[in-house]
């Protein structure tokens, strides 16, 4: 869809997949309440006249329309295609993407990882629904296109209540509150103040041993059936090893374990999952805690997570496996 009337040196495209930033409720009062994924990302970008007052030529494309808590490989696989089929576009300045809050990083992570683009890929988001009596998300959709627009922008980066997140280090933080995103020690990438983007550190790049072979298969569905099987697990007082044979049992083909402190475990689990590591089957030790990261020490047999949550491990676990797989 073209937003503006006139033609424009770049454009912005907003890929919409739905979340709460297109939820509706019955009661404009009721921001628990609501159903996500209800309003389509051109009514969305149409009830924002103000999108279309940069420099910009913008257009609005609908990938998927789903509460982000069921994100699933298909729609990754889809929303991949189609940031790279724009990103491809000379006249493509950048591109925001519409997502729900509670799978935010895991997506900006994959499409990072995936694509490490060159032109800034922005994903952007809502605590309250489109309905609420004081939306956050169309807010959050201008300080996005303010990103997007911004010369020299590169990477993944999420935008959300006004601060700007690497996908290395962004993480949903909060349940309810507007500000729900951190980027924990490391420190927000910047700010947007009333439209204009403060850089506090450098746009995110590609990380050393990325899975790139995992780029072409992605893009041309030939995984689309074969996803690798990798499963979280946690550490805590009084863990055993149970759920690891059991996952074992199922095929799991990665584990990523999210371990207490310094990525320390239960000496049952530990043994667990050295078990499941001879078997075959690929263990990573990231830390459950928010700030930090696990510090590898001689001797380690288990391979740590690089600085990556438990779940964006998980995400750069499985992109291995599909690359090794082919």
């Amino acid at each position: 869809m073209q937003v503006s009337g006139e033609m424009k040196r770049k454009k912005i495209v907003v890929l919409g997949t739905g979340g709460t930033i297109a939820g509706t409720a019955a009661q404009a009062g009721d921001n628990l309440g609501y159903t996500a994924a209800q309003v389509g990302i051109e009514q969305l970008v149409a009830e924002l006249p103000a999108l279309a007052d940069g420099g910009c030529e913008l257009f609005s494309e609908q990938v998927a329309q789903v509460d982000s808590k069921d994100m699933d490989f298909g729609i990754w696989r889809a929303l991949a295609q189609r940031v790279a089929h724009w990103l491809a576009q000379e006249e493509v300045q950048g591109i925001v993407i519409t997502h729900g809050t509670d799978t935010l990083e895991e997506t900006a992570f994959f499409l990072q990882a995936l694509l490490d683009p060159a032109k800034p890929v922005v994903l952007t988001c809502a605590m309250r629904p489109a309905t609420a009596l004081a939306p956050d998300g169309p807010q959050n959709m201008l300080d996005a296109v303010a990103v997007a627009s911004h010369a020299g922008a590169r990477g993944v980066v999420a935008v959300c209540a006004g601060v700007v997140h690497s996908a290395f280090d962004v993480q949903k933080v909060h349940t309810y509150r507007l500000d729900a995103f951190s980027s924990g020690d490391a420190g927000p990438l910047g700010y947007v103040e009333e439209g204009g983007l403060r850089l506090l550190r450098n746009w995110p790049s590609g990380q050393e041993g990325q899975a790139q072979a995992a780029i072409k298969i992605v893009a041309s569905g030939a995984g689309d059936r074969s996803w690798p099987r990798v499963e979280i697990v946690m550490n805590y007082a009084g863990a055993d090893g149970r759920a690891v044979r059991a996952l074992v049992a199922d095929g799991v083909q990665g584990l990523v374990v999210a371990g207490t402190g310094n990525g320390t475990l239960h000496q049952a689990l530990e043994a667990a999952l050295l078990a499941a590591q001879a078997g075959g089957v690929r263990v990573v030790r990231a830390t459950r805690c928010l700030d930090g990261r696990v510090l590898p020490k001689a001797g380690d047999v288990l391979a740590d997570s690089q600085g990556l949550s438990p779940v964006k491990a998980r995400v750069a676990l499985l992109l291995a496996l599909l690359a090794s797989a082919h």
